[in-house]
């Protein structure tokens, strides 16, 4: 378990901060620019001192308001900044040797060979930091990070300083962190399909404070989150297993109770996979539609009705398990007479679908 409980004043900002979150997984800390996401994590690695707190992993305290305050270089924690922050004078060999030598005593995590592969570093080694792209110095970050034999991984933003393209070559290599190491990982981002990739575990972060917090799924239907990316992407997150595939990459995938058709680029039967379902593509009914794929029809309940300011509902549905989310204006909301516990219908066109990612 990773327990946090910060306090600090800086100026006129105060942080005033409390979650707990299972151990292994990914906590992924989103919010919008200036609510404490890099002053969060600089106060777990040591590198700012809280005012009052408590922060603890897997039963080891870190700090301890009054009783304990390891030191930075005692804390067992890999920091990754937004920057990667390599040593301009060695090279890639070099920047991850150094990162071995802090290790200490530490049980290893991995060999040094096992991390090299993983991170796809062997063709880099001879190299210096200003022969890499951006993405291929935050890998050499990473691997630094993880060779110190860490007991926590804090990743800064660590794919906020390169571009679309390199992001997305970069982001298949911490899926694999995250299912390859039993580390946990705190992972500051505010681009949500970084979240809805890595996480298992989401702090919504608000003005210093938590808004909200909680896995994945729960976390993508809460009106906090919605009021932070805004209405149009408005969506529940699941999960689902791939039943069939149909080319050219068309996917069957089983969500609770029901299968939905979805693109997908690494498709293969019995292969979990995590997507975002937006609500506004979702079209919700009180009686089952005629003339339309069964694989695009959910048969569900409705959990909860959430009113908007433009007097429209956010329509959450059980489907027999995972939960999606429809939008109905307001006169479609009254003309169907929308309950808590009516049956209803969904049907989810592709185009409501995103992401085709490795559930965690």
């Amino acid at each position: 378990m990773l327990s946090v409980r910060l306090r600090k004043q800086r100026g006129p900002f105060a942080l005033d901060v409390a979650f707990d979150a299972p151990t292994p997984g990914v906590v992924a800390l989103f919010g919008a620019s200036g609510c404490g996401k890099t002053t969060l994590i600089d106060l777990i690695a040591g590198l700012l001192r809280p005012d009052a707190g408590r922060v603890e992993v897997d039963g080891e305290v870190l700090f301890e308001a009054g009783r304990a305050d390891l030191a930075p270089e005692r804390r067992a924690v890999g920091y990754v900044f937004q920057d990667a922050r390599l040593f301009p004078h060695r090279s890639v060999l070099g920047n991850l040797r150094y990162g071995e030598r802090r290790a200490k005593r530490r049980a290893p995590t991995a060999s040094f060979e096992e991390i090299v592969e993983l991170l796809g570093l062997a063709e880099l080694l001879a190299r210096r930091p200003h022969q890499l792209s951006g993405g291929e110095r935050q890998r050499v970050a990473i691997g630094r990070a993880l060779l110190s034999r860490p007991r926590l991984l804090l990743l800064d933003e660590p794919l906020a300083s390169i571009d679309r393209v390199r992001r997305q070559e970069v982001l298949p290599y911490l899926e694999r962190l995250r299912d390859r190491f039993r580390i946990p990982i705190v992972y500051v981002s505010h681009q949500f399909e970084e979240v809805l990739r890595l996480a298992t575990h989401v702090v919504l972060l608000e003005a210093g404070a938590v808004s909200t917090q909680g896995d994945v799924a729960s976390v993508s239907r809460s009106g906090a989150l919605h009021t932070l990316l805004g209405p149009d992407a408005a969506g529940a997150v699941v999960e689902g297993e791939i039943e069939a595939v149909a080319p050219p990459g068309i996917a069957s995938v089983r969500i609770g109770e029901g299968v939905i058709s979805i693109p997908a680029r690494r498709a293969a039967v019995g292969r979990r996979v995590r997507v975002q379902v937006r609500a506004s593509e979702v079209v919700l009914a009180i009686e089952p539609p005629r003339g339309l794929a069964q694989a695009n029809l959910l048969e569900g309940r409705i959990a909860a009705l959430a009113p908007e300011a433009t007097g429209s509902q956010l329509v959450e549905v059980d489907v027999g398990g995972p939960r999606l989310l429809s939008r109905a204006s307001a006169e479609r909301a009254r003309e169907l007479r929308l309950a808590v516990g009516q049956k209803v219908w969904l049907v989810v066109s592709s185009a409501a679908v995103r992401g085709d990612f490795p559930a965690s």
